[in-house]
């Protein structure tokens, strides 16, 4: 087998995307569609308890996955470097802790999900919130609706194609991160809209409505109440991302390479051929 081939086969994402992670990523996020969504898919009457009771729900799934994901899929330098970016994100966020719209946890996540992966993206942001709900005084009742919107704002980093490097990686990044803002004030508004404005109002969740009506309803409710600073947040992430991303993405590739679990592409084939030498893979083939 060629140097390049065991490379390969060698390393991968901090979280490796498995078909056991893709079944449980995807239970999750089924859990938390219907955390988000259970008024418009409801036709009963609301419940003040429903939220609290789906998030508790929301809390041990989370709990099952991430006991999952440490089943052989996160190793022991992932952890290491999963908690350090977490500390980090945990320390940034009070520094603008939502002022005006201005938030800056998302950049880091954005950036380490783009370097070691997905799935390593989805555990970033939901320790990222828990880390900086612990060290704020900010867990509540909302915190795992915001986990979970925070571990698919790092999920969805792959939807990024893998081959771009440079300006144009950096441009798509800062590009993601303005829809992926976007999306997050739009599910966490969705997770307290039916309770905060009570019946009686044009804008007001009505138990056994349509589905349609309502979703009608939290649209305007968003826009009227809540763009302006969810624009605050996209121009902040993406304004991050481009002035920090390529200083941060070059130092996590290179922790990721010393590390020995940088995402397969064309720099790991790269870096694996350089550092295991053909003899040595011939060697290991001799009886």
């Amino acid at each position: 087998m060629s140097a390049v081939g065991r490379g390969v086969s060698a390393v991968g994402p901090g979280v490796p995307l498995s078909r056991r992670m893709v079944v449980a990523l995807a239970l999750a996020s089924v859990v938390g569609v219907l955390a988000f969504g259970w008024p418009l898919l409801a036709q009963l009457g609301a419940s003040t308890d429903a939220p609290l009771v789906l998030a508790l729900v929301l809390v041990g799934v989370l709990g099952v996955l991430f006991v999952g994901l440490g089943d052989g899929s996160l190793d022991a330098k992932a952890v290491a470097v999963l908690g350090l970016l977490s500390a980090l994100g945990a320390l940034l966020r009070p520094l603008a802790a939502g002022t005006a719209g201005v938030e800056t946890v998302f950049v880091l996540i954005v950036l380490g999900a783009r370097v070691f992966g997905p799935g390593f993206g989805f555990v970033l942001g939901s320790t990222t919130l828990l880390a900086s709900a612990l060290v704020t005084g900010g867990v509540g009742p909302w915190l795992p609706f915001q986990m979970l919107g925070a571990s698919w704002v790092g999920l969805g980093v792959g939807v990024v194609p893998r081959g771009l490097r440079g300006r144009g990686e950096v441009v798509a990044l800062a590009a993601y991160s303005v829809l992926a803002a976007l999306a997050f004030g739009l599910v966490m508004n969705l997770s307290f809209w039916p309770l905060l404005l009570g019946p009686g109002s044009e804008l007001s969740f009505v138990p056994g409505d349509p589905a349609g009506a309502n979703l009608g309803r939290f649209v305007v409710f968003s826009v009227a109440t809540s763009l302006g600073w969810d624009v605050g947040r996209a121009i902040t992430t993406a304004v991050g991302v481009a002035v920090a991303g390529p200083a941060v993405l070059a130092a996590l590739r290179r922790a990721s390479r010393r590390a020995a679990f940088a995402p397969i592409g064309p720099a790991a084939v790269s870096y694996t051929h350089l550092t295991l030498p053909t003899n040595a893979c011939e060697g290991s083939g001799r009886g």
